[in-house]
């Protein structure tokens, strides 16, 4: 699915060199959710930047379906580039559009007109009932379900992932990492995911790349951690905790969903 050969990248600003990776391969397997973690300037942004040909290699290859992007004449990149959907950690989305309007942009930059598409990709996520709210009137989390929506409304089969949960809170930040789970398995998408929270990388993704300072130091496969404890009602799990137990809860079950709304009921 997606293959790097060598690749670094550096940039030059006048006469000076800041280099941002250093020949770096890896391979990415089709319906795969790699993570990517590294410390702040360790190279993960720029790595997607690379994957979608955001930016060129300064040397090696990035082969995406088999195709070095850049050899690819522009019309024709610009063609492949629409396969591959970017979900950003500040939304991105236009102020003055509708959560439809928005997921609509990319198919209207494409002079294509399909509202029960929209429709779909809002249902998809969740959003449905929110189609006519501003930015504005969205949570967070909200606005992150619908720049999801937006990445998916030209079907992309790749899926690249900045931060995605990183200005959110944790209630928040496990909506968004659901509705992902559900784009890979609903819609065999592959997902390459940025993040520096270990907890999001171990509970979504099947290896993480290890960057650091633009190298890539290794490759680790995902131990996905144990199932969380459910409990009957909110009492129950009151005992279990207050008993020795853990407070791990399921992000998105419904016991999870009651207990968050009862603790900010008494906060």
């Amino acid at each position: 699915m997606i293959e790097l050969a060598g690749v670094s990248k550096t940039y030059r600003r006048g006469g000076d060199e800041a280099p941002a990776l250093y020949d770096v391969s890896l391979a990415v397997a089709r319906g795969e959710m790699l993570g990517v973690v590294g410390e702040s300037g360790s190279g993960k942004s720029t790595l997607l930047r690379l994957i979608n040909h955001l930016e060129a290699p300064t040397a090696g290859t990035v082969h995406v379906d088999g195709e070095d992007l850049a050899r690819l004449a522009p019309r024709a990149r610009r063609r492949r580039r629409r396969r591959i959907g970017m979900v950003f950690q500040q939304f991105n989305l236009l102020a003055n559009k509708t959560a439809a309007a928005n997921v609509a942009l990319p198919l209207s930059l494409q002079r294509r007109r399909d509202a029960d598409h929209v429709r779909r990709m809002l249902e998809f996520v969740g959003m449905a009932d929110h189609a006519a709210s501003y930015p504005a009137q969205l949570s967070g989390g909200q606005q992150q379900r619908v720049a999801i929506a937006r990445a998916l409304s030209t079907d992309p089969h790749l899926l690249l992932c900045d931060e995605p949960t990183s200005a959110l809170d944790d209630h928040h930040a496990s909506e968004v990492m659901e509705t992902l789970a559900a784009v890979r398995r609903e819609l065999d998408t592959t997902i390459v995911l940025v993040s520096h929270e270990l907890d999001v990388i171990k509970s979504s993704c099947d290896r993480a790349a290890i960057l650091e300072e633009g190298r890539l130091t290794g490759v680790a496969d995902v131990v996905a951690p144990p199932p969380a404890q459910t409990f009957s009602s909110y009492a129950a799990r009151v005992r279990h905790v207050l008993e020795g137990g853990s407070d791990r809860r399921e992000p998105g079950s419904r016991e999870f969903r009651e207990g968050e709304a009862r603790e900010e009921g008494a906060a």
